[in-house]
Order: structure tokens, then C-alpha cells, then sequence
């Protein structure tokens, strides 16, 4: 059944198996939340990561019709979105200068016809890494930025552009006054590639400087982080801070440690879409709530019509 971003709704997703609360963002929600606000200000986001539009390989020899079938899949929806956010990875990584907007372009072609009036980008070291986000700024704008949105304070991260994995320190000083302007219980939406923190740095699945971000975070009661980069979805807390990994779309990956090596998890022809998917955050009443939704499996009859001209040119790189 199509969501509808009501009080009824939120309340029976939040006694479903599956659904996340929020409880960090909630709470400043609720205390912000006046007797005289409307219903039309509740609202819900989609969360999508590492579509990785350009891989060709065996981790999923159908890569790509994902992101094309996630676009078919919200769009016939019965509730729009109010936005998408995008956290990394949105192209696979090349050398190539010219092949990387290559698949920038062809990536905003597919997004495009997402029926959703606002589209967030943030870099992730597939996109960024090789020129340290010259080619994403082109297409996409700046790699770090914030909004107010519904009185919910979102704040965007760039901890890929930096072939180090680091937000590095000008970013950091700019995040630091942005906080300052927020109360200090105001809720605070922030987005990110890579966890802020150390979640398995021998996989690079960390922040380099993740640790002043957090510091500068936990001086605020109501704060959650939504990143991607580890291909699965995992939950996670820093004092009163959630973070949530979404899954990607493209492949999943093995859970942090659970093998000698970090390689993309065997394709299944039987289950292509299985372990991939993509999130909706929904905020109703004061509350909020996380729903993982699978990629449902592409149309009998996908065509390479489905697809941009020249899609998609090259191979698995050695490492992720």
C-alpha cells in the first residue's frame, strides 16, 4: 500500500518489524512541534546510496537496471516524497576524467525523472577521491551545504572528497558556526558517505577526523546521521547520537569484520535484488521513524531503453 505521511500511518509502522525509531530526532521534533502546527507540516524523505552508475561486473551483472527500477518503484508510489536525498557513491570510480562526467551526466539523466521537486547529491570517494570533487561540483553543486526544512535543520558532509576520508578543517569551522546558529535542542538531520565514526577503519570505514565532527554534534540534544558507503544497513550509537547506514543499490557487502577480506557478496541470478534497497525517514506528530524498502526486481520486459546512451562502459576497480 502506497505511505501516507499521517499520525495513523507513522504509529502502525512504528509497532512493524523492520522500523527504526528515532528516538534523537523525535524528541527535539516533539518539543519544537507547536499546538498551532498543521498536519501538512509532518513530512518524509527518501534516503538512496552507492548506486555506482557505470559498474559492470560480476557483484551484479544487472547493475544497470537498479537505479532505473528504484526511479519506476517511487515514482509509482502513492506519496511523493518532499525530497531524495543521495549519500555517495552515486558513480563508480575511473580514472578517466572524460568517462567520469560521462557517467555523472548519464546518472542525472536517470534521476531526472524522479517525480520529486528537490534532489540532494553528496560525494562519495567514487565520485570524488580521484579529483578531489572537481567533476561533482560541475554536476551536482557544492559537496557540503545546510537547509531548514519544516523545522528540521539538515546538514550535508563531504567526507569522501578528500582522498584521506577526512572533512578536513575549513569544513569543520564552517560546521562549527552552522551549529552555532541552531539551538541547542533544535532537531538536526545530518547526511554523510562514510560513518563519522570508527565502525572498521581497516575497511576504511571511518572518518579520518570523524571524531571533531562528533564533538562539535554532541553539543546538540537531537541529533541523527544518516550515511552509506558500507553497502548494508547498520545502526549504531555515539552518546545520545544515532547513526543509520542505508544498503546500496548496486551490491551489498559483507558485515564489518566478518571476513578476511572486504569483497561485494556473491550475486544470486535467483535474487538479484536481494540485500539491496533504499530508506524512508518519516516525520509525523513529534515522531519519527526508518523504513528499509527492497529494491523490487526490474520488470520482465527491461529494455535497454531503460538505460541512457552508452551505459555503463567499465569494469569492477581491485578495491571498494
Amino acid at each position: 500500500m502506497p505511505f501516507q505521511p499521517d499520525r495513523r500511518d507513522l504509529m502502525k509502522l512504528l509497532g512493524v518489524g523492520g522500523v527504526v525509531f528515532a528516538s534523537s530526532l523525535a524528541g527535539g521534533a516533539q518539543r519544537r512541534r507547536r499546538k498551532s502546527d498543521r498536519d501538512d507540516d509532518d513530512f518524509f524523505f527518501l534516503q538512496l546510496s552507492d548506486t555506482h552508475w557505470g559498474y559492470s561486473g560480476p557483484s551484479n551483472p544487472q547493475a544497470a537496471l537498479a537505479l532505473p527500477t528504484a526511479v519506476r518503484t517511487i515514482n509509482a508510489a502513492g506519496a511523493k516524497p518532499d525530497f531524495v536525498v543521495f549519500t555517495g557513491d552515486l558513480t563508480h570510480t575511473t580514472d578517466d576524467e572524460k568517462l567520469r562526467r560521462q557517467r555523472m551526466s548519464q546518472f542525472t539523466d536517470v534521476v531526472s525523472r524522479l517525480d520529486v521537486k528537490t534532489r540532494l547529491f553528496l560525494p562519495g570517494e567514487h565520485d570524488a577521491a580521484r579529483d578531489r570533487g572537481r567533476a561533482f561540483q560541475e554536476a551536482f553543486g557544492a559537496t557540503h551545504h545546510a537547509l531548514d526544512y519544516k523545522g528540521v535543520h539538515f546538514i550535508a558532509l563531504d567526507n569522501a572528497s578528500d582522498p584521506a576520508g577526512a572533512v578536513g578543517g575549513a569544513q569543520i569551522d564552517w560546521l562549527a558556526a552552522d551549529l552555532e546558529r541552531q539551538p541547542r535542542d533544535a532537531p538536526i538531520v545530518v547526511f554523510a558517505h562514510r560513518p563519522l565514526f570508527d565502525l572498521y577503519p581497516a575497511w576504511e570505514w571511518s572518518t579520518q577526523d570523524g571524531a571533531k565532527v562528533i564533538d562539535l554534534l554532541l553539543g546538540h540534544r537531537n541529533v541523527t546521521v544518516f550515511y552509506g558507503h558500507i553497502h548494508q544497513e547498520h545502526h549504531h550509537q555515539t552518546g545520545h547520537i544515532a547513526h543509520h547506514a542505508a544498503r546500496s543499490l548496486v551490491f551489498a557487502l559483507p558485515a564489518p569484520g566478518s571476513v578476511p577480506k572486504k569483497v561485494p557478496l556473491p550475486w544470486d541470478p535467483a535474487a538479484p535484488f536481494a540485500g539491496l534497497g533504499y530508506r524512508r525517514v518519516a516525520l509525523a506528530g513529534g515522531r519519527a521513524a526508518l523504513t528499509e524498502l527492497p529494491l523490487s526486481p526490474a520488470r520482465p520486459d527491461a529494455t535497454a531503453s531503460d538505460r541512457p546512451a552508452g551505459s555503463p562502459p567499465a569494469a569492477a576497480p581491485a578495491s571498494w
